[in-house]
């Protein structure tokens, strides 16, 4: 199927940036979007973090604060298997909705929280990334509503330093020419053989874990069975290429990172504070 814009001229997925227009025709077009943000209390490194509060606001309200400035989603909800995050949640007035708590991923507990709802999309937003550009919730959404034959949709950016593109805690996409995902690793990918192994920065695409999916085939993928390279790379949207699903991209200018560990709890609190005094 050609990828086209509006007047019929060639665009590529990776090529697609939310023009003002499209924020408009995205709220009349896309009235069943919802965002859900899998909320856990448990956290390896940083137990507890979505209801840090040394700002004056739990971690996860900062999120779902910035998640309501979306233009395409018609609701925003949280989704959690602990009674400490729900009162939370109750106290700001964010909705707020009870899960399991055996869930192996995110994935699978935003799947639940949504299979009973009406919408057509779902997006799935980390509640550790408070620093998300609302703009980036639409780039997503819009890539499966103007092409319909994909199930998921994801972001990427490019890489600040050559370093990140080594490190194996930050992902990396590789797609073809019109932007569909074709692997994710944490390897450097690809491996530049004239330069043994990094070439040039720009060539990398780091990948961003906000994900927009089809109802419908968010409710299938997590029955599906993890497989061999989702189990080995440690990646679960690896399970949809392995099974033929359609991942489109799209680059966004500059990546945003979560709060992972206190010291990046603590970076984000002066990133606010030096908002807040401009």
């Amino acid at each position: 199927m050609g990828l086209t814009e509006t007047g019929g001229r060639p665009m590529l997925y990776g090529q697609w940036f939310l023009r003002k227009k499209d924020k408009k025709r995205c709220k009349e077009e896309c009235v069943k979007v919802i965002v859900v943000i899998p909320a856990r209390y448990g956290s390896s490194r940083m137990e507890g973090k979505v209801l840090a509060k040394d700002t004056g606001k739990y971690l996860v309200q900062h999120t779902y604060e910035k998640a309501l400035k979306s233009r395409c989603a018609s609701q925003v909800l949280i989704a959690t298997d602990d009674q400490r995050v729900l009162r939370a949640c109750q106290e700001f007035g964010a909705p707020c909705v009870m899960t399991r708590s055996d869930h192996p991923s995110g994935t699978d507990r935003i799947a639940e929280a949504a299979g009973g709802l009406d919408c057509q999309i779902v997006v799935n937003l980390q509640a550790d990334e408070p620093d998300i550009n609302p703009d980036y919730i639409d780039q997503a959404t819009r890539l499966l509503v103007d092409h319909p034959e994909a199930e998921m949709a994801t972001l990427l950016a490019p890489f600040e330093r050559a370093e990140q593109a080594m490190d194996p805690n930050i992902v990396k996409c590789v797609t073809d020419l019109s932007g569909r995902a074709l692997y994710f690793s944490r390897s450097l990918i690809p491996y530049d053989r004239q330069s043994a192994g990094l070439g040039i920065t720009g060539l990398y695409k780091r990948h961003l874990g906000l994900y927009a999916y089809r109802k419908e085939y968010l409710i299938r993928f997590t029955r599906l069975k993890p497989s061999p390279l989702e189990q080995t790379e440690k990646l679960e949207q690896l399970r949809a290429i392995e099974n033929g699903g359609t991942i489109l991209t799209a680059m966004v200018e500059k990546a945003w990172d979560g709060i992972d560990t206190p010291r990046q709890y603590q970076e984000f609190i002066k990133r606010l504070e030096t908002r807040q005094s401009q």
